[in-house]
């Protein structure tokens, strides 16, 4: 069996609209394809002994043990394969369970398609199941813990952890959206500029002052002193003798950490003796020369949290340790306690496991134990010298206990440093009374405190922290959301999409857009070149300057990643039609239509879905969504359009020579059409077609009146600025140039239309085919270009796309030859400039010259030249 290609898909899909996250790998089956299950001898028996969980896999059968009775009757490998990487990332501690699995219309070739949690333990899933499924076939040994471990270790490094986690849970409960920034935890939550921003539990709006100041501690304790909070006594020391003379003024216990420490890295507690107190210094001062030298207060120890100056929780933490039983030995006691189903690798449970390490070995040194110690019955025996949980320590909440003045205590300290969410460690015997009355102290104030410990504690009430986060992040009725425009369809996506962005432009928005020539932001080209899949979109969301986002989304995008948005307030499909077929897996115009769809079911329920009534297929996808549906039509007496607003409903018509909105039996005229720059005086009719899903989708949001759609519509004009590569006409003083981009069948038949309906004789055409289009698809090309040019260029793009210049260059003049109505000369230049210049130095006076260009920039930077030149020699 052989991987032929894996893709990650990180937003809604072909496979899935709601499954945003899925591995799609294209598998070859070679001889496994005349091998299915119930061939292969003892096959089951050695899947269940390895994967006996999967016995609760139900599959098609629709009942636990499904999956083992579609084995036992025989299925495929590819099949097997989804299942098995499905279940390795369960047992790996990331539940998941969606898959598919369907033939790519090749023998033996199939998509497997799966469920992830974290992209790269996808992937690794991925290739993991090819290679267990393969043993299991050959019926050779396979070590599967090694794939375990390795997916648990993959998880902890690319996961969010326990505390950004939560409040990205937490976010996306109240629908608002996030972005993931990097590998670590940064995170986007809102869009545009709505956006706040989180890093573990540090907001956008902590303030920078006061994490400084919280990882100063001698700072931190200073301020608190001075604002009669309780504080242990302490010095800072550097050197040996610095730490002698701090213990003759403080005397022990001592605690040594380190100034800048965080998480209890390099802190020692309860040091008793010269000696502790030398090791205890040479560890704070791996992590820094200063080390902050204080009196040990005894107690436990406790974590207040504050969020917006709010106490929100207690927790009392106590760190890894063992109870003896008087019977066995210290590792026997830490290896039973690690049995506790609540504990797990890092932090993919309630509790981490305990693993013992340097720490462990001092700390037992110091009691005179080893591991082989057997402790007396019910003595506890501590293994980490700090309460963490990601050590193996142990939190119970106590918010209820404790006492008000300890509230308004932790409330004032989280003000006095400045710090919105807040993380106070106070050692006490208890926080049922004032900490100023029983000998407790502050010891540190933290910025990033952890959540786990109150989210999940291992006694008590877990408490939902990350809710006050984004109550302050996000006041009530706040989403964080900017509106969406999503635009798709074989053609007309790309005016479409620059018509919406200049009507909002003209309505006061700050427009951030997509295009097939770059990513603009507030008419400002930050990207350049085909700018319509997730990445370009998701560069317009993170702008923190856009507040109106209007996306072309491209088939390319939406097969190779899915799309960027888990749902958008409006979508529009122009149109579909046979561009791209056989390309991605997509075979027919029916499959095509399901792409194109994708984006109409992110839709919200309380947006719209802008469809072409005039295409069957684009039509029809109105029975699949759930949201409102707005229609357009070249043709006000379509039946659609008409038992559409019968019912009440929006729509976008041509009619007596205006473009109008209906609502219900109203209609709302915007404009002439004659006075619509794009349509050219109505001879570019499908610039109409383009204009009516963008004034429907405008007029839908109320801060966009009809009036502020009829300027932008006055104001668009057909130029390389606005509309680069689309009907650009210039006229030079002998003949004229006109540059579009139509690039398929469909495309070349309406810019033939305009073509037909304008002036200059003869009509020359510089033409090209695609090469990762089908043979039928060039031939259409050649055959459409005859029927409407008097002389043909052909050229080549510069991507040939898998076939040779001859190939394609042959398969034009084939389609050009059908037609026999007339003789058509032929010109083939394969460079794009070079077809240019020929053109332009043997314009016959009145022609019309069109290019259907390749790279859009460099024609009209040419092409530009050349008029310039023109006009001032």
């Amino acid at each position: 069996m052989k991987i032929e290609e894996i893709k990650i898909l990180r937003g809604p899909n072909y496979w899935s609209v709601r499954r945003a996250k899925l591995i799609q790998m294209k598998l070859f089956l070679e001889d496994m394809e005349q091998r299915p299950t119930n061939t292969i001898e003892g096959f089951r028996q050695r899947l269940e002994e390895m994967f006996p969980t999967m016995a609760s896999h139900r599959c098609s059968v629709g009942v636990p043990g499904g999956f083992f009775q579609r084995v036992e009757e025989g299925t495929w490998m590819g099949h097997v394969i989804e299942h098995v990487a499905l279940e390795l990332q369960t047992v790996a501690g990331m539940d998941t369970g969606f898959g598919r699995t369907r033939g790519t219309g090749k023998e033996g070739e199939y998509y497997v398609v799966f469920s992830y949690m974290e992209e790269d333990a996808g992937v690794y899933a991925a290739k993991a199941a090819v290679r267990i499924t393969q043993a299991l076939a050959d019926n050779v040994p396979y070590n599967l813990e090694e794939d375990i471990m390795q997916l648990r270790e993959i998880r902890e490094d690319t996961r969010l952890g326990p505390s950004t986690g939560c409040i990205v849970e937490e976010a996306a409960k109240r629908n608002i959206p996030f972005i993931r920034l990097n590998k670590q935890s940064l995170v986007q939550l809102g869009y545009g500029i709505y956006q706040k921003r989180i890093r573990a539990t540090i907001a956008s709006t902590t303030s920078n002052i006061a994490v400084d100041i919280a990882g100063d501690k001698e700072e931190t304790k200073n301020l608190l002193g001075a604002a009669e909070i309780p504080v242990p006594r302490g010095v800072i020391v550097r050197t040996e003798e610095g730490l002698k003379e701090a213990i003759d003024k403080l005397g022990y216990p001592l605690v040594l950490k380190p100034v800048d420490g965080n998480h209890g890295k390099g802190a020692t507690t309860n040091i008793i003796n010269w000696e502790m107190a030398v090791k205890a210094l040479a560890a704070a001062q791996v992590y820094g020369r200063s080390i902050i030298c204080e009196r040990f207060i005894t107690g436990f120890d406790f974590r207040v949290l504050v969020i917006n100056n709010k106490f929100i929780c207690a927790a009392l933490r106590t760190p890894a340790a063992v109870t003896g039983d008087g019977e066995h030995n210290i590792q026997w006691l830490v290896d039973e306690t690690n049995k506790d189903p609540r504990r797990g690798f890092g932090h993919e449970k309630v509790l981490t496991s305990i693993k013992l390490d340097n720490f462990s070995e001092i700390m037992l040194d110091e009691k005179g134990y080893t591991l082989e110690t057997i402790p007396p019955k019910g003595e506890l025996v501590l293994l980490k010298p700090t309460a963490n949980l990601s050590t193996g320590g142990t939190s119970t909440d106590v918010t209820d206990e404790v006492h008000p003045d300890n509230v308004f205590m932790c409330e004032r300290i989280s003000k006095i440093i400045g710090l919105d969410i807040c993380g106070i460690d106070i050692m006490a015997p208890d926080l049922r009374l004032p900490v100023s009355q029983n000998g407790g102290a502050i010891l540190e104030v933290n910025a990033a405190p952890g959540f786990r410990m109150h989210i999940d504690p291992a006694v008590g009430i877990g408490r939902n922290v990350a809710e006050p986060v984004i109550d302050m992040l996000f006041p009530k009725g706040s989403e964080g959301r900017i509106p969406i425009i999503a635009i798709t369809g074989t053609n007309g996506k790309t005016t479409t999409t620059r018509l919406v962005a200049h009507i909002a432009k003209s309505a006061g928005y700050k427009v951030g857009y997509t295009t097939s020539d770059g990513v603009y932001i507030q008419n400002q080209m930050l990207m350049k070149g085909d700018c319509t899949g997730p990445l370009s979109s998701l560069f317009v969301l993170k702008d923190p300057t856009v507040d109106f986002a209007v996306l072309e989304c491209a088939r390319g995008g939406i097969l190779k990643n899915g799309l960027a948005f888990q749902n958008c307030d409006i979508a529009i499909i122009t149109n579909v039609s046979t561009d791209h077929i056989g390309l991605g897996g997509i075979d027919s115009i029916e499959q095509m239509a399901k792409v194109k769809a994708v984006v109409a079911e992110t839709v919200f329920p309380h947006g719209y879905t802008i469809l072409n009534a005039d295409d069957d297929l684009v039509y029809a996808m109105k029975n699949n969504l759930k949201c409102n549906i707005g229609l357009f039509s070249m043709d006000e007496n379509n039946p659609r359009i008409k038992a559409h607003c019968n019912k009440g409903g929006l729509a976008a018509v041509h009619e007596n020579g205006y473009v109008t909105i209906l609502k219900g039996n109203w209609k709302i005229r915007v404009e002439k059409v004659v006075d619509i720059p794009i349509t050219y005086g109505g001879k570019a009719t499908h610039n109409i077609m383009n204009t009516l899903p963008a004034i429907l989708a405008t007029y839908l949001y109320r801060n966009i009146k009809v009036a502020d759609i009829k300027d932008a519509l006055e104001t668009f004009i057909p130029s390389p600025t606005q509309t680069p590569g689309r009907l650009n006409l210039f006229k030079f003083k002998n003949f004229d140039f006109l540059v579009d981009f139509a690039h398929n069948q469909a495309g070349l038949l309406l810019l033939s239309d305009f073509i037909g309906k304008m002036e200059g004789s003869p009509k020359v055409g510089i033409i090209s085919g695609t090469g990762d289009r089908r043979d039928e698809d060039i031939r259409d090309i050649g055959r459409i270009s005859a029927g409407c040019f008097d002389e043909i260029i052909i050229r080549q793009d510069k991507n040939l796309r898998g076939r040779t210049a001859e190939e394609i260059v042959n398969l034009l003049v084939e389609g050009i030859n059908q037609t026999k109505t007339k003789h058509i000369p032929i010109t083939i230049i394969f460079n794009e400039k070079e077809a240019i210049t020929f053109a332009y130095e043997n314009a016959k006076p009145g022609s019309l010259i069109t290019i259907m260009c390749d790279v859009v920039v460099e024609a009209l930077d040419m092409i530009r030249k050349l008029k310039e030149d023109e006009d001032s020699g």
